[in-house]
C-alpha cells in the first residue's frame, strides 16, 4: 500500500494520509518511496521522498498536508550536485528549524533552512542512513553501508570505501558540527547495518540493524574512580 505518509494518534488511530496508496508519482500530491518524515515547530511536514530509485527529493507540506515546496526531484535525477540527492533516506529538524537530510547515496548530509535554501553540505558523517537530533541539538548519524561495494545504476559512486560503519555524533551548536564521538557497528562486515536511530532522555542510543533484523542499545559510558 506504500507511497504514503500517515499521521496517527498515540493510540494508533489514523487521522491523515498524504499521497495515494500504491500509486507513485512526482507531482504535488504523490510520493515515490518516502523514507523519512519530520515535523517542524510550526507544524510544517518535511518528507524525504526517494528511496531506492524514487523521486530523489525533499518535500515541505503545510500542517494539513498541502504542498508547499520541493527540492531536487524526479525519477532518474540522482546527482551529486548541491541541493540534489541520491537515495535521501532520512530527514530531521533541529531547534532552530534547520532541516537535515541523510543524502545516503552521496555519502553526505545536506542542511537547509526552513524555506528550502541550502546552508551546508557535510561529508564527515560517512554514508548516513538514519539521523536523530536530541533536545540539546546533538546529532547522531547511523552509517550502515560504508565500505560495501555498490555498483548499481544509476549512481555507481556510492561505495564510500575507507570509511567504517557505525554511529557518528556531533554538536550542531558548533559551526561545522565536527564528529566528536564514533561508535563502530557490530558485525561490520555482515552486509548492510544501521539504518534507524533513536536516543532516549538518559542518553541510551537505539540502533536498528537491518542485516541482523535487530535493535541494539548502546549505554553511555561514564568513567568512575578517576578522582574528584
Amino acid at each position: 500500500m506504500g507511497h504514503q505518509v500517515v499521521k496517527m494518534t498515540r493510540q494508533g488511530e489514523v487521522v491523515m494520509r498524504i499521497g495515494e496508496a500504491a500509486v507513485w508519482g512526482e507531482d504535488e500530491t504523490h510520493f515515490n518511496g518516502p523514507s523519512g518524515v519530520a515535523v517542524a515547530p510550526d507544524g510544517s511536514i518535511w518528507v524525504a521522498d526517494g528511496h531506492r530509485g524514487g523521486n530523489n527529493r525533499i518535500v515541505k507540506l503545510a500542517p494539513d498536508g498541502a504542498f508547499r515546496l520541493a527540492v531536487g526531484g524526479g525519477v532518474g535525477s540522482e546527482s551529486r550536485e548541491p541541493a540534489r540527492f541520491s537515495d535521501p533516506h532520512d530527514i530531521k529538524i533541529d531547534s532552530r528549524g534547520r532541516v537535515y537530510v541523510a543524502d545516503r547515496g552521496n555519502s553526505r548530509i545536506q542542511v537547509f533552512d526552513p524555506d528550502g535554501r541550502l546552508l551546508y553540505i557535510w561529508t564527515h558523517y560517512g554514508k548516513p542512513g538514519g539521523l536523530f537530533i536530541d533536545r540539546n541539538d546533538i546529532l547522531y548519524a547511523g552509517d550502515g553501508l560504508s565500505g560495501d561495494l555498490r555498483t548499481g545504476a544509476p549512481d555507481p559512486w556510492r561505495s564510500n570505501f575507507g570509511w567504517e560503519k557505525g554511529i557518528r555524533i556531533g554538536d550542531l551548536r558548533t559551526e561545522q558540527a565536527w564528529v566528536t564521538h564514533f561508535i563502530p557497528q557490530h558485525d561490520e562486515n555482515v552486509g548492510p547495518g544501521i539504518e534507524f536511530l533513536g536516543v532516549d532522555l538518559d542518553g541510551n542510543i537505539y540502533a536498528g540493524e537491518i542485516n541482523r533484523m535487530r535493535l541494539v542499545r548502546y549505554v553511555p559510558f561514564r568513567p568512575t574512580g578517576l578522582g574528584g
